[in-house]
């Protein structure tokens, strides 16, 4: 389809409907023709008002002097070395704000001695798109720099010069190797150049540590990720520099911890089992010394308390060495059906026959590690009987999903948990009742294994059946960090 225009030629038809706006022109800037796109870009409803008007009325003064120079120069050249050209304009509308445009000057194929076509594309998305970029780059919380294929540092943003010690003025125009130390700087220099042959978004330094040179000369940790930054005049990178001092901290504070812990548990089980073996060699010989006297029954009562407390105190301490151990993930995966696994519980489980279970399972399997899992709903069943408060009573255990986890609830209708203690009763060697045999590590450990293996437990003090409610977020889908172990 064409439309005729006054000069005698035509407009394409595949331009007369175009998203995009086309303005045909002649050596004074006069437009002879225009599309509907054209139009509503310059602010008009149709087409028709720009016909024979100046092409330079509708642009801002400075603009229209530059495309008053640019169509005589066009039009100056020989027919054959006429090319197109591209420029940023603004045109100016009636309430006094200014759209942002791009104006591209080509020949005319019908007639290129006498006219030319101006294509207009409104740039308001693109700018608004890179408006919103730019906040985005400045007002991430992690550090973010481009650097052209030359190492120059060509943007950065406030995170990055906060973590480097640096200005972003005092970065632009600098070479990429003053944030690097300089043992690094040449294996840097050579990474950096085999990505530019061969860009694709990766991380840099995997299995070793990094590490940037902040202005004071101090070094700290730091991953790198490299990916490709969009621009159209010259190749440029972009490097995603996050700061990951705690992180490291954190790590080596938990090893430290951890280290701790297992030291002191070994070094505990050896220098408090042997006085406690002398104490109770000690005992025994007492006793056989004793042997053919009548002791006096308050006697022989506390030989039989020192025998039970020798035993819990070496009970204690084997508590003490399985809890350092089961800080870590048990890898034994297997699928567990969870009424399976229930039945599995109840069957190696201590209930008296004057509580009454309830069973309710609304999930399906899950690929988990048995023994931890076992383990942890066997303590809570336990501890529903130990504290309940009564001989007798109800206990539900209830299996839903809830996202990436299955969730195992077991509830009793016992006297609940005192209300502040609902921290409390999962520290090490805290009893919830001194009427109550243990040694306070129940919960402790439950609380351990279940953390191990990516899990979570919460507590109810009084839940729907009035006692405590327990439960258990086993992972269906375990994160990565519990993957890699």
């Amino acid at each position: 389809m064409t439309t005729t225009i006054s000069c005698g030629h035509e407009l394409p038809g595949a331009l007369l409907y175009a998203p995009i706006g086309a303005l045909i022109i002649e050596r004074t800037g006069l437009i002879f023709g225009a599309n509907a796109s054209a139009a509503n870009l310059l602010g008009e409803s149709d087409p028709e008002p720009l016909r024979h008007s100046l092409i330079y009325t509708w642009l801002k003064e400075s603009d229209s002097e530059t495309l008053r120079h640019m169509v005589d120069v066009h039009f100056q050249a020989p027919v054959e070395t006429r090319a197109g050209w591209t420029r940023r304009m603004t045109i100016p509308s009636v309430d006094g704000s200014e759209r942002p445009v791009e104006l591209t000057l080509s020949p005319f194929p019908e007639s290129p001695e006498a006219n030319a076509i101006v294509f207009v594309r409104s740039l308001e998305r693109i700018m608004t798109a890179e408006r919103r970029f730019a906040q985005i780059f400045e007002n991430l919380p992690v550090g973010l720099l481009v650097v052209d294929s030359r190492q120059r540092i060509v943007k950065a943003n406030r995170t990055l010069g906060a973590d480097f010690g640096y200005s972003r003025e005092e970065l632009i125009g600098q070479s990429l190797a003053m944030l690097i130390p300089e043992r690094y700087r040449s294996a840097h220099r050579d990474h950096l150049q085999g990505y530019v042959k061969s860009p694709s978004s990766r991380m840099m330094g995997v299995g070793r540590d990094l590490t940037g040179l902040h202005r004071s000369g101090q070094e700290f940790p730091i991953e790198i990720a490299l990916t490709r930054h969009e621009n159209a005049s010259q190749p440029l990178y972009m490097a995603i520099v996050t700061d990951i001092t705690h992180r490291k901290r954190s790590e080596v504070a938990m090893q430290q911890t951890n280290a701790q812990l297992e030291e002191f548990t070994y070094v505990a089980s050896h220098d408090l089992r042997s006085p406690l073996r002398g104490i109770a060699d000690l005992v025994s010989w007492i006793r056989e010394d004793l042997e053919g006297h009548e002791l006096p029954p308050d006697v022989a009562r506390n030989f039989e308390r020192v025998a039970i407390r020798i035993e819990r105190a070496e009970q204690m301490i084997d508590d003490l060495l399985n809890y350092a151990r089961i800080g870590v993930r048990d890898p034994q995966l297997e699928t567990l059906q969870p009424r399976d696994l229930i039945d599995e519980v109840l069957a190696t489980s201590n209930i008296p026959g004057s509580f009454s279970l309830e069973i309710d399972v609304d999930a399906g399997p899950l690929k988990a590690a048995r023994a931890p899992l076992s383990a942890s709903l066997r303590n809570l069943l336990s501890n529903a009987v130990k504290h309940h408060g009564s001989p007798g009573g109800r206990i539900r255990i209830q299996v839903t999903e809830d996202g990436r986890f299955t969730v195992f609830t077991v509830e009793d209708d016992g006297q609940g948990i005192p209300s502040g203690n609902e921290e409390r009763i999962f520290k090490l060697f805290h009893r919830g009742s001194t009427r109550v045999e243990g040694d306070g590590v129940g919960l402790a450990f439950t609380r351990r294994m279940i953390n191990a293996n990516g899990g979570m437990i919460c507590v109810t003090p009084h839940g729907e059946m009035g006692g405590a409610r327990f439960d258990i977020y086993w992972p269906r889908i375990l994160l990565r960090e519990f993957k890699d172990g």
